[in-house]
C-alpha cells in the first residue's frame, strides 16, 4: 500500500508545488461605451423595418409594360429625306425620336391616350410651302383651318374660292381627332386639282384614341408649329356651332398667343361672308385690328326718324366683326315716344352672340340754352368720338333720317379692309386720300342749289367725289383727328381775329346740312381728299334717306323754320344680295373710278392737286403770316398748323 501511494507528507508538498501561477490583471485603456436606453432601441428598430418594407412594396409593384415618359416637348417627325429642305432649317428643326430608333418600336397605348404629342405627317408639307415665304412675318399666306368634319365641308369650298382668286398662298390644316385620310377627305368634298389650296394634316399621333384634354393641347401646339413655318397673316375657322369644342378653345387661345387674326366664320358664311375671299392677306390681317363706332346726332322733334333709324341698326348683321359702340346724342327737348323707346332699346341687340352682353350704348343730353351758333354745333358734334388708333379706330355718321339695309355692315367692312389695308391700297396709299365711305347716294349739290346726278357710267360704278356726306358716311381715324385739328384750330383763330377775313366767312355748304360739313368741306378741298360713293344699284341696298323726316340742324333751325319738308318718295331699302350689284362682283379699284370736284365737275387727279395747292395757298394768305415761316414749316402736318402758319412746338 505505501508503494502505491505516496505519504501524506509527500502529497501535501505535491498540493503546493501545483498551485496555479496568479496572473496579474490589467485593466483597459478604453471605457465602454454608454448602454442605450430600451425606448430608442426600439424606435429605431421600427423606423428600419418601415423603410425596408416600403422598398420592398415599390420594387415588388414596378409596372413593367409602360414605356418611360417622354417629357421632351411635342415635336414633329422629321422627314430626312425630303428634296425641299432649306439650309438652316435642318440644324434646328424639331425630331421627336433619338438617333438609331424607330417609330415603331413602340406599342399603341391603350385608350384614351393623353401622353406627347407627335405630328407625324405635318413637318413635309410645312418644309414644301418655303417659296409662300413662310418665314417671314409679312407674306401672302392664308389658314382655314377644321378639326370637325362638317367644319371642313363649310370651309373648304371657300378655302378653294380664294385660292381661285389667285390673291392668297391658302393653307386648309386638318387638327383633331378625326381619322379619314387626306385624300378621302379631298373625295368627299369635291376638291380637285384646280383647287388652289395647300393642304396640311396636323393631326398628332393616336388623335384616334386621344382624351379630349390631349386634342386641346394638339390643337394649340399645331397652330404654334405652324406659325414658325407658315406665319399665316390671319387663321379662319367655323364657329357656326359644327366644330369641336376642344379645337376652339385651344385655337382661340393660341391664335391670341401668336398675336394670329382670328376670323370665326357665322352660320351660312358661304353667303354672309363670301366677299372675304376676294381680300388679299394684307387686308385680312388687319380683320380684328379695325373698330367701327356709330354717332347718331339727332336734331329737335326728330322722334320719328330716330326710331326708324335704331330699329334698323338692330336688325342689321354685325357677324362680320364686333358690335359697334353706339353713341347717341340727344337734343335738349326729348319727346315722350323717344324716352320710351329708349328704354328699352337693347344694344348690342339682344340676339347678338355675345358671352357678356357688355352695353356699348352711350346716351348724351344736351343741357337747354337759348340758341346753340355753328361753331358751337361743330365743336360739340367733334367732341363725341375721338379714334383711340387712328390708323384703325374709324366713325359712322348717321343722320336719323337713314334707314339701313341689313348687310351694311358687311359692305362697310369689306370696303375698308379693301380700301384702306389692302397691298394693292398700300402700295397706291390709297389712305392718304381717302376721307370716308358714304352708304347713301346724295340727291342735290352740298349748296343746294341743283339736284346732283352721278357721272355716267354703270349704275353699278362707284365715284369719288370731293364733297363729304352727313348723311351715313363712315369717317377715317386720321381724317377725322384731322378734322378736330382744323376745328380747333379755326376756332382760336375766330376768337383773336376780328373781323374775319371773307374767305373765312364765305358759306359753300347749305344750311339743310349740320355746320360741321362745311368744316369737311374745307378739310377737303385743302388736302385733296375724296369721299367714296356707292353706285345706284349699290345704294340701293345700302340705306335710304327719308326727307319726309326731314328735321333742319339745331344750330339753323329757326332760320328754317318756315321751310317745308321735301316730299320725295324713298324705296324702301331692299334685302337682296348686295354684293352682286358690284362691278363684277367685287370693289373696283380707284384707278378705275371718275373724280368729282366738290362742286361737282369732273376732273383728272392732277387737276385735284392742283386745285388743292390752290386753296390751300389761299387759305394761308387769308390767315397771314406764312412768309416768315420756312418751306420745312409749311409741309403738311396732321396737325393743320402748316394751314394757320403755326410752327410746330
Amino acid at each position: 500500500m505505501g508503494i502505491m501511494f505516496l505519504g501524506n507528507e509527500e502529497l501535501g508538498k505535491k498540493n503546493d508545488d501545483h498551485k496555479p501561477t496568479k496572473i496579474p490583471l490589467i485593466r483597459p485603456r478604453w471605457n465602454a461605451a454608454a448602454r442605450a436606453p430600451r425606448s430608442k432601441l426600439v424606435k429605431r428598430l421600427a423606423i428600419a423595418f418601415a423603410l425596408g418594407l416600403f422598398v420592398y412594396l415599390f420594387i415588388s409593384n414596378l409596372p413593367t409594360d409602360v414605356p418611360i415618359r417622354d417629357r421632351r416637348h411635342p415635336v414633329y417627325l422629321p422627314n430626312s429625306g425630303s428634296a425641299n429642305s432649306r439650309p438652316g432649317w435642318k440644324a434646328n428643326r424639331p425630331s421627336f425620336l433619338a438617333s438609331g430608333t424607330q417609330a415603331g418600336d413602340s406599342a399603341p397605348p391603350q385608350p384614351p391616350y393623353n401622353g406627347p404629342l407627335l405630328f407625324r405627317n405635318l413637318l413635309p408639307s410645312l418644309e414644301a410651302i418655303q417659296s409662300t415665304d413662310g418665314g417671314s412675318s409679312v407674306n401672302k399666306n392664308i389658314l382655314f383651318a377644321a378639326a370637325s368634319l362638317k367644319s371642313a365641308a363649310l370651309l373648304l369650298p371657300l378655302a378653294c374660292q380664294m385660292g381661285g382668286e389667285l390673291r392668297n398662298y391658302v393653307h386648309f390644316a386638318l387638327i383633331g381627332g378625326s381619322g379619314i385620310d387626306m385624300g378621302r377627305l379631298r373625295a368627299l368634298n369635291g376638291i380637285d386639282e384646280t383647287c388652289q389650296v395647300i393642304f396640311h394634316d396636323a393631326r398628332p399621333d393616336f388623335a384616334t384614341t386621344s382624351t379630349p384634354e390631349r386634342l386641346k393641347r394638339s390643337a394649340a401646339r399645331a397652330l404654334f408649329h405652324i406659325k414658325k413655318y407658315m406665319h399665316p397673316q390671319a387663321a379662319i375657322v367655323d364657329a357656326s356651332g359644327s366644330e369641336e369644342e376642344y379645337f376652339i378653345s385651344g385655337f382661340r387661345k393660341q391664335a391670341r398667343d401668336s398675336e394670329i387674326p382670328l376670323i370665326e366664320l357665322p352660320e351660312n358664311a358661304h353667303s354672309r361672308l363670301a366677299w372675304i375671299t376676294k381680300l388679299d392677306s394684307s387686308s385680312l390681317a388687319a380683320w380684328d385690328k379695325i373698330s367701327i363706332d356709330i354717332l347718331i346726332h339727332a336734331p329737335p322733334s326728330s322722334s320719328g326718324s330716330l326710331i326708324h333709324l335704331l330699329k334698323s341698326l338692330s336688325a342689321a348683321d354685325f357677324s362680320a366683326g364686333s358690335i359697334p359702340h353706339l353713341t347717341i346724342d340727344l337734343p335738349q327737348g326729348v319727346d315722350h315716344a323717344t324716352a320710351e323707346f329708349l328704354k328699352a332699346f337693347q344694344w348690342p341687340p339682344g340676339r347678338a352672340e355675345m358671352p357678356s352682353h357688355p352695353r356699348q350704348l352711350s346716351l348724351r343730353h344736351r343741357i337747354p340754352r337759348s340758341s346753340v351758333t355753328g361753331e358751337e354745333s361743330a365743336v360739340r358734334f367733334l367732341e363725341s368720338f375721338w379714334p383711340s388708333n387712328p390708323k384703325y379706330s374709324h366713325v359712322l355718321v348717321l343722320s336719323p333720317q337713314a334707314q339701313l339695309s341689313p348687310q351694311f355692315f358687311h359692305y362697310l367692312k369689306y370696303s375698308t379692309l379693301y380700301y384702306l389695308y389692302s397691298g394693292t391700297s398700300r402700295a397706291q396709299n390709297w389712305g392718304s386720300r381717302l376721307l370716308g365711305i358714304s352708304l347713301d347716294l346724295p340727291s342735290t349739290h352740298l349748296d343746294g342749289s341743283k339736284p346732283f346726278t352721278p357721272p355716267p357710267g354703270k349704275g353699278t360704278t362707284p365715284f369719288l367725289w370731293q364733297a363729304p356726306d352727313s348723311n351715313a358716311a363712315l369717317f377715317t381715324g386720321q381724317k377725322w383727328a384731322e378734322l378736330h385739328a382744323l376745328v380747333t384750330h379755326l376756332t382760336e383763330y375766330q376768337h383773336v381775329t376780328q373781323p374775319l377775313p371773307a374767305f373765312f366767312t364765305e358759306k359753300l355748304v347749305s344750311k339743310r346740312y349740320p355746320s360741321w360739313l362745311e368744316h369737311a368741306l374745307k378739310l377737303s378741298r385743302a388736302r385733296g381728299y375724296w369721299t367714296l360713293y356707292p353706285g345706284d344699284a349699290t345704294a340701293r341696298n345700302l340705306a335710304t334717306v327719308h326727307s319726309e323726316l326731314y328735321r333742319a340742324p339745331e344750330e339753323y333751325e329757326r332760320e328754317l323754320d318756315e321751310e317745308e319738308p321735301s316730299t320725295g318718295t324713298e324705296l324702301p331699302v331692299p334685302e337682296g344680295m348686295l354684293f352682286e350689284t358690284l362691278p363684277d362682283g367685287r370693289l373696283p379699284p380707284f384707278d378705275d373710278m371718275p373724280l368729282l370736284l366738290w362742286d361737282g365737275q369732273s376732273i383728272a387727279l392732277s387737276g385735284l392737286d392742283d386745285a388743292a395747292a390752290a386753296y390751300t395757298n389761299e387759305f394761308r394768305l387769308a390767315v397771314g403770316g406764312c412768309e416768315a415761316l420756312s418751306p420745312a414749316d409749311l409741309t403738311r402736318k396732321s396737325s393743320m398748323k402748316d394751314l394757320f402758319c403755326l410752327k410746330d412746338d
